[in-house]
């Protein structure tokens, strides 16, 4: 982001009553403005997955985090991981009238549970030990937190909105969905005006073994959307890695579910939609018009 793009960024979060101070630690609150287009956009991302078959889902907001062990969460995504603790209540300091800034880490119980730093983690876990059949779907919206090395504005949040529409299925299933959402999100993007560059990336969970490392530089398992520098989608296909973690079975088979996903970081899309058309209200109207314009040609490919 620019000096000026940042500049504003801060005067916003001023105007929404988060101090510098928050800001700096990734805490950043939206303006009923910024809340009006991350609404918007989270239902028309929603309604892309409804509308192919998805089961619309909650989940929840804490996983144990001896589930995200055993899918390599802290081996993969060290860097990221935060851990949620409640206070050890015989130690914690119980002067009267105490305000602490921080508590020690002797001052805590041992964290069980972890924040996740994606939705889908969840969607697989929910899964698990399950048997589904061929095309399943499932789209969530996920509260997920990634501790970063620096924060910025609302491009690069400890804590953000997650939209994943998932897939679970055979292998044909599952990329056949990456093609329909990288062509619905390329439309998005071309009736917004919104020039993005697609390009592949790599994937942590894929960087381990040797072999899957091989194979991931011949056939990509990732792929972002970036306007300018900043990543704002991305859809990614995990072969049949969670369906062997989670022991997820294909209906008729038996074998390991392949999956894979779309998924939307909501505060990058605010950050760039914007930048791009000056006011949250002129970028609401947009990406409803966009939203109609997309699904408008959609009725006209299903036609011809």
């Amino acid at each position: 982001m620019s000096t000026t793009d940042t500049a504003a960024g801060v005067a916003e979060a001023a105007a929404a009553g988060t101090t510098g101070a928050q800001d700096r630690r990734g805490v950043q609150a939206l303006s009923p403005g910024a809340t009006a287009l991350l609404k918007t956009l989270d239902a028309l991302f929603e309604g892309w997955g409804t509308d192919a078959g998805a089961a619309s889902m909650i989940m929840q907001p804490l996983l144990p985090v001896e589930s995200l062990a055993r899918l390599d969460f802290y081996d993969n995504f060290p860097h990221q991981a935060l851990l949620a603790a409640p206070l050890d209540l015989a130690k914690r300091d119980g002067t009267p009238g105490a305000r602490p800034s921080s508590f020690a880490p002797e001052a805590l119980e041992p964290a069980v549970l972890g924040l996740p730093s994606a939705a889908c983690f969840a969607v697989y876990l929910y899964h698990e030990g399950r048997q589904v059949a061929d095309g399943t779907t499932v789209t969530v919206l996920g509260r997920c937190f990634r501790r970063e090395e620096y924060y910025e504005g609302l491009s690069r949040l400890l804590g953000f909105h997650m939209r994943e529409i998932v897939a679970l299925g055979s292998r044909e299933f599952v990329q056949a969905h990456l093609r329909r959402f990288g062509d619905r999100i390329t439309a998005f993007s071309e009736a917004l005006g919104l020039p993005l560059r697609k390009e592949a990336a790599t994937d942590p969970f894929y960087d381990r073994g040797g072999q899957r490392a091989l194979l991931q530089k011949l056939s990509p398992v990732k792929h972002e959307f970036l306007a300018g520098d900043l990543a704002i989608a991305s859809l990614n296909v995990h072969r049949n890695f969670f369906g062997e973690r989670c022991d997820i079975r294909l209906e008729g088979t038996g074998e390991p579910v392949y999956t894979s996903c779309a998924a939307f970081g909501l505060e990058r899309w605010l950050t760039v939609l914007h930048e791009r058309y000056g006011s949250w209200e002129a970028a609401v109207e947009a990406v409803w018009a966009a939203g109609e314009a997309v699904r408008e040609g959609d009725g006209d490919a299903s036609r011809s």
